[in-house]
Formats: structure tokens, C-alpha cells, sequence
């Protein structure tokens, strides 16, 4: 079968809540890419169980969307399944000091929601423009904290079985801006464990960050920090760039940050394959003169020469 027929197939059984060639650029950061072969926003349980029998019977490979902060997509687009979870998973309950956070849910949100009434543990996350799903999928964090440090479980699905499970924190593979998580494997809620403390002070600590952030990292189209630090807590990757004399350095509409040495800006008229090429200069840059191969922490999707992961995922 060619694409388009599994397009066609896909569509006709995803009736209501999937369309076809759906530009990605949009529900991204950095506003750049081409289209998903098929775009899926499941609102329902059932609408879940019908994605993952489409992934099941065409072999399309699928891509999980939360907040597109993490996220560059080529310019060609995505040859599969993007499903988003925007429509389905942004609920928030709170009993005592635990949280169950939906895959959807945004961090700011949860954390000055959290802050509000007194809990603490969650303030780090004002500032990152991302989604409780893709959190955990990552292990994103920042200030001193990560996810790992107060995540319980999730509940996860596998689009691959159908199977649905609670999965503890520590059979997820946590790791510095890592997991074991599969493709195919959507985070569909989270549980987290707070501290009660002082709402006061919880949104001090709030104010503190979000003016840091202000200070320190640029504004506009980016993906926030593009490489992983090399030695987490003692050598940043911001500083090796910084150290090359990198700040400014510009391929088509695409360059490395003049605020922040670890952020990649594209302005108007920039190509996901501008931001490629300078993440990729950089990179053998800092090799060459340190020995230090980074590690991307952005995600990219869709380019002919990038190995998709294939890793088996947590068993359910």
C-alpha cells in the first residue's frame, strides 16, 4: 500500500477526530515543519482504542504531541500518525499533598496551581512550556529539580497491545532528560507526591524563577535548551558553546541565541532545516575543540538521516 491509501484508511476509521496532511509547525514552539500524514485529536477512551488499532493494522509509526516544546519536525513533514492529546487529558485533582496531573496538562498551570496552596516541589516547572506527558517522557526539569523528584506513577498506554496500566516512577527509566518510554507508549496521567509548605513562599519561589528565566533565556521561537549538559551539575553545555565564541552564529534564519549559548532562535523565514544545521555545526564544533559529543535534548522528527527510537518501552 502507498502512503495516501493508508491515509485513506486511517481516516475513514478515525471518523470525527482525525484529519489529513495537518501542518505540525503550528502546535510547536518552534513554528516550523511540514505535515503529519495523519493528525489525531482522540477525546474519548474509545477514541484511544481506535488510534491504537489503525497503528496496529497500517505499521504507521505514531508521534506523541503534547505541547510541541521539545519538538523540531522537518520540513517534509511526518510520514505517520501524530496524535495529540490537547482534547482528552488536561484534568487536574488534588487530595492533600497528591496530585494527579492529565497528560495534557501545563506545567505553568500546575505549577502556580500547586504553588497556590501551599504545596511544594512543582515550582520549577513555571517556566518550562510543556506538557505533564512530555515531562515525564523526558524527564524535563530545571532549578535543581526534575520530575523524577516527586513523580509516583503514571497511567500509560500502549498503543501498540491496547494494554493499560499504572506504572511506578521507578520502572520508568528516569534519567538526566531521559526514559525508557517508547514511541508508541502515551503517558496518559501523572501522579505526583508534594510537600505542604507556605503558599507565600511557594509563590516567591515562583516570582524568583520566572524573572530568572526572563533574565537568562531569549523569548520567541525556540525549543528551550537544544543540548543535554554533559556532566549534569558540573559542566553545561552553555558553557562549551560559550567557550567556542558561538553566540550569534546564523545559518539561513536559524542561530545560536545572544542571551543563552544552549537555545537555537528561528526567526521569520527560517527552515527546520536551519535550525538542523546549526544544532549539527555546533555540535561538531564542540567535539573538535573538547572532545565532549552532545546529546540533543530536542527531539527531531521526520528527517531522512535521524534514526527514529526504537526502544522496546516499559512493560505493562
Amino acid at each position: 500500500m502507498t502512503l495516501r491509501d493508508l491515509q485513506t484508511q486511517a481516516l475513514a476509521r478515525l471518523d470525527g477526530f482525525a484529519v489529513l496532511d495537518e501542518p505540525l509547525a503550528p502546535h510547536t514552539t518552534y513554528k516550523l515543519g511540514g505535515p503529519a500524514a495523519v493528525f489525531a485529536t482522540p477525546r474519548t477512551a474509545s477514541d484511544l482504542a481506535a488510534v491504537a488499532e489503525v497503528i496496529h493494522d497500517t505499521g504507521l509509526p505514531v508521534l506523541i504531541i503534547g505541547r510541541g516544546s521539545n519538538l523540531l519536525v522537518a520540513d517534509s513533514g511526518f510520514a505517520g500518525i501524530a496524535v495529540s492529546l490537547a482534547e482528552f487529558a488536561d484534568t487536574v485533582e488534588i487530595t492533600g499533598t497528591v496530585v494527579v496531573a492529565g497528560a495534557a496538562t501545563a506545567l505553568p498551570v500546575l505549577a502556580r496551581r500547586t504553588a497556590s496552596l501551599g504545596l511544594t516541589g512543582f515550582e520549577w516547572a513555571v517556566g518550562v512550556p510543556g506538557s505533564i506527558g512530555g515531562a515525564v517522557r523526558m524527564n524535563a526539569g530545571g532549578h535543581g529539580s526534575d520530575m523524577a523528584a516527586s513523580l509516583v506513577g503514571v497511567q500509560l498506554l500502549d498503543l501498540h497491545t491496547g494494554r493499560r496500566g499504572f506504572v511506578e516512577a521507578q520502572r520508568l527509566g528516569l534519567r538526566f532528560r531521559g526514559s525508557d518510554l517508547a514511541d508508541h507508549q502515551v503517558v496518559l496521567d501523572a501522579t505526583l507526591q508534594l510537600v505542604q509548605g507556605d503558599a507565600a513562599v511557594a509563590e516567591a519561589s515562583l516570582s524568583e524563577i520566572v524573572r530568572w528565566r526572563r533574565e537568562h533565556q531569549p523569548g520567541g521561537q525556540n525549543a528551550g535548551s537544544v543540548f543535554v549538559n554533559p556532566v549534569p551539575g558540573e559542566l553545561a553545555a552553555a558553557q562549551l558553546i560559550d567557550g567556542l565564541a558561538l553566540r550569534g552564529f546564523r545559518i539561513g534564519g536559524a542561530f545560536v541565541s545572544d542571551k543563552h549559548a544552549n537555545f537555537v532562535q528561528a526567526e521569520h523565514g527560517a527552515t527546520a532545516a536551519d535550525v538542523r544545521a546549526v544544532m549539527e555545526y555546533v555540535r561538531s564544533r564542540v567535539v573538535e575543540m573538547t572532545g565532549f559529543l552532545l546529546r540533543s535534548e530536542v527531539r527531531l522528527v521526520g528527517f531522512a538521516d535521524v534514526e527514529s527510537e526504537q526502544r522496546e518501552g516499559v512493560a505493562l
